[in-house]
C-alpha cells in the first residue's frame, strides 16, 4: 500500500494546488513544514480539485491556513471544494468561517 501524502504546488498569480490526502496521518508533518510552503501573496487561490480524501484534521488545517493568511493581510479563495469538506464544515458548525472564501 502506498503511503498517502500532501503535495503543495505553486502555479502563477497566487494560484496554488493542494493534492493528496488531507487526513490525520498526513497533516501533522505537512503543517510542521508550513514555513516552506505558506504563501506570501496578498491574494491566494487554493485549488482543491486534486484532494482525494479529507477528514477533520484536514479541515482544521485549512482553517489554520485561512487564519494565518488573514493575520498576514492575505485574502484566500478556495476553489473546487470537495463535497466531503463541505459536509465536515457543516457538521462541525464552522461553515461560516470559510463561507466567504469558497468559490
Amino acid at each position: 500500500m502506498t503511503k498517502q501524502k500532501i503535495e503543495w504546488q505553486a502555479q502563477e498569480n497566487g494560484l496554488y494546488c493542494l493534492s493528496g490526502a488531507l487526513e490525520r496521518d498526513t497533516v501533522p508533518a505537512f503543517w510542521q513544514q508550513r514555513h516552506e510552503w505558506m504563501p506570501k501573496d496578498s491574494q491566494v487561490k487554493l485549488d482543491l480539485a486534486s484532494v482525494g480524501r479529507i477528514d477533520s484534521a484536514g479541515m482544521v488545517m485549512l482553517l489554520h491556513v485561512y487564519q494565518q493568511l488573514s493575520q498576514n493581510g492575505s485574502e484566500l479563495k478556495i476553489l473546487n471544494v470537495p463535497e466531503q469538506l463541505v459536509t465536515l464544515l457543516r457538521l462541525s458548525h464552522v461553515e461560516s468561517m470559510l463561507a466567504a472564501c469558497i468559490e
